[in-house]
């Protein structure tokens, strides 16, 4: 008994500590994510997805909180076509930060690619109404719904309807 006012005091303070060193999370990127990060732009710019993917997922595991990683493995797993890849990435950077303009329009694109563009007009619709038709992600959506579906979808969907020979 004579040691519970000390013992209430003793968790007051770690309470307290625990709660200042929580917040004094900056919010920045590790410096390591960052230089991954760089490294995997450039492979991707270079057309190479697999050596870019490699670089974002390890970013991802040097600093797994910072959501614009996603959006990259993202835009790595389109250029490999796989589109329900990237349309997971972008709904994950969704969920972690729901107006991320770059994921809203890289999920419309995915989505019409795989021929869901009336689920990408939903996409589009959000985007004008966060930034308006100027802004650069409303601008690519909109061409890639105008493009329409991937020609090897329309084939493979064209294959699909197709009556039967006997």
């Amino acid at each position: 008994m004579r040691f519970a006012p000390a013992a209430a005091v003793l968790s007051l303070c770690l309470a307290i500590s625990a709660s200042i060193t929580s917040a004094d999370d900056t919010g920045q990127p590790d410096p390591r994510a960052l230089a991954l990060i760089a490294q995997g732009q450039a492979s991707l710019a270079a057309g190479e997805a697999q050596a870019a993917t490699d670089a974002f997922e390890a970013a991802l595991a040097v600093d797994p909180g910072h959501t614009p990683v996603l959006v990259n493995l993202a835009e790595a797993a389109q250029l490999q076509g796989l589109q329900g890849k990237a349309i997971r990435y972008y709904r994950e950077a969704l969920d972690r930060d729901p107006d991320n303009f770059a994921a809203i329009s890289g999920e419309g694109t995915a989505l019409v690619e795989k021929g869901a563009v009336e689920k990408a007009k939903l996409n589009l619709a959000k985007l004008q109404s966060l930034c308006g038709n100027g802004c650069p992600e409303t601008m690519a959506l909109q061409s890639s719904i105008a493009r329409g579906p991937s020609p090897r979808l329309a084939i493979e969907s064209n294959n699909d309807t197709a009556p039967a020979s006997n």
